[in-house]
């Protein structure tokens, strides 16, 4: 079931997917981080989704352009967790190439995304909600 704007766009989904992955990759983070890497990194991959999921109740492209640059500040802010995870060895080379390969590609699609607004009339929010899933 798919009722909100929000529920038809495939960033959003695709950010929900990754935050539940950097969940529980940072779930074998070091008992010390819980509080600290752990905690951040789960609250900057959960804000991807949040904020796509916001805009999109907005009144105007121009609103909905600013929540998906609050979006890609997040995923830099997961990225840059990320590193930190792999100098710390939580994360293995693997795994963080993963998880690099996957927000490169969350980027470049909301920046893609993002590029749609632009040249969207406010009247065509709806089509500009398509991307399926």
């Amino acid at each position: 079931m798919e009722n909100f704007k929000f529920e038809k766009l495939r960033i959003w989904h695709t950010a929900m997917d990754f935050g539940e992955l950097i969940f529980e990759a940072s779930s074998r983070f070091h008992a010390d981080e819980k509080f600290n890497l752990t905690s951040q990194i789960r609250r900057a991959s959960d804000s991807i989704a949040l904020n796509i999921a916001e805009g999109s109740t907005g009144q105007s492209h121009k609103e909905f352009r600013k929540f998906i640059g609050y979006s890609l500040r997040s995923l830099a802010e997961v990225v840059t967790c990320l590193h930190k995870a792999r100098r710390r060895k939580y994360l293995s080379e693997a795994e963080f190439s993963n998880f690099y390969t996957q927000a490169y590609a969350l980027m470049n699609s909301m920046g893609a995304f993002r590029a749609t607004l632009k040249t969207k009339k406010p009247t065509d929010l709806g089509s500009a909600n398509s991307g399926g899933k």
